[in-house]
């Protein structure tokens, strides 16, 4: 089963993440210890703070690796929007052409117009096909779409 490509790369993180924290960031502490007395030891406490961090964030990204694990290509249904979809549509009202790829949140970018299955134009969007209009509740008003096309993940793949 092949791997999303969000996985790799948070894996790649944690990699980096875990030799700062074991092998690093001790070895600051222990040149920071000698320096004496720790009440008033700045890089000690600076290094004791940023292991806390890069800690919190460790476990952060294995739980997220954890619950993405869960996700395979295969998984990720055909024909339809979802995970990795790039979808161009139309806005009803004022006829503007717009295009999307739908991502986890770890990967938005809305320059690149990459926004996050979790958003309100992503969830609005999600098991839709071409053809389909969607309403998509924003901040500040109520939008009508029509799908001009979908690329799925699947379609990218293979091409």
């Amino acid at each position: 089963m092949k791997k999303l490509p969000i996985i790799e790369r948070l894996q790649a993180e944690l990699l980096v993440l875990r030799r700062e924290l074991n092998i690093e960031l001790p070895r600051i502490i222990e040149v920071a210890r000698a320096h004496g007395d720790l009440k008033e030891n700045a890089e000690y406490h600076a290094a004791k703070e940023k292991q806390s961090v890069v800690s919190a964030r460790v476990g952060a990204l294995e739980t997220r690796i954890h619950d993405l694990s869960r996700y395979t290509i295969s998984s990720i249904p055909r024909g339809v929007v979802g995970y990795g979809s790039i979808v161009e549509m139309e806005d009803s009202e004022s006829g503007d052409v717009v295009k999307y790829q739908v991502v986890f949140a770890e990967e938005v970018d809305m320059a690149a117009g990459k926004i996050s299955l979790t958003s309100p134009v992503g969830q609005a969007l999600l098991k839709r096909k071409e053809g389909d209009e969607v309403a998509i509740q924003l901040p500040n008003a109520r939008k009508r779409y029509q799908i001009i096309s979908v690329v799925t993940i699947h379609e990218r793949e293979e091409a």
